[in-house]
């Protein structure tokens, strides 16, 4: 079973994994549209963390984390706990430049039903939000600055994150 991060999970995976990929996910695009009251900010108040949002001809780089097949119980019972906030699993088909490519991997998505879901605004509203939150896993600005040093190793650009980071 493969599992596909695209936020926090390419900096900070958290469970074990056999093999990890550079992947990406056509059609799709990476936005801080989604609150966060367990992790990068409270309940009183919310931070701000990625979800992904259809986008036809968007690109979003990203990791696929091979799970052994006795693990992917214990992976999934983890990811389904840390990402409650909002997030539903969604299956996807992912590139990479290794062959084969996984023939399906496993994401969490925080779409437009959930309660957390704050939706589009101005990137100097959210990074206003950003500046100020803080939650048990530390400073939503760190969750940010983290994604966007991870993008810049990978020699990936992500237009939303790294104009949210300089706002920073």
């Amino acid at each position: 079973m493969w599992i596909f991060g695209y936020g926090s999970l390419i900096f900070r995976p958290s469970f074990p994994f056999e093999e990890r990929r550079e992947a990406w996910l056509r059609d799709w695009a990476r936005r801080f549209w989604q609150g966060s009251t367990d992790h990068r900010g409270t309940p009183e108040a919310p931070g701000r963390v990625v979800t992904l949002v259809p986008e036809p001809g968007a690109r979003c780089w990203g990791v696929a984390y091979r799970i052994a097949s006795e693990r992917v119980e214990e992976v999934l019972a983890h990811l389904d706990y840390r990402e409650q906030g909002g997030y539903e699993r969604h299956w996807v088909r992912l590139e990479t430049r290794e062959s084969p490519p996984p023939s399906e991997a496993l994401m969490y998505v925080a779409g437009p039903t959930n309660p957390l879901y704050l939706g589009p605004s101005a990137l100097e509203e959210i990074a206003a939000v950003v500046r100020s939150a803080h939650g048990p896993s530390g400073p939503n600005r760190d969750y940010v600055r983290l994604l966007a040093e991870a993008l810049a190793q990978a020699g990936e650009h992500d237009a939303h994150v790294a104009e949210l980071a300089r706002l920073l």
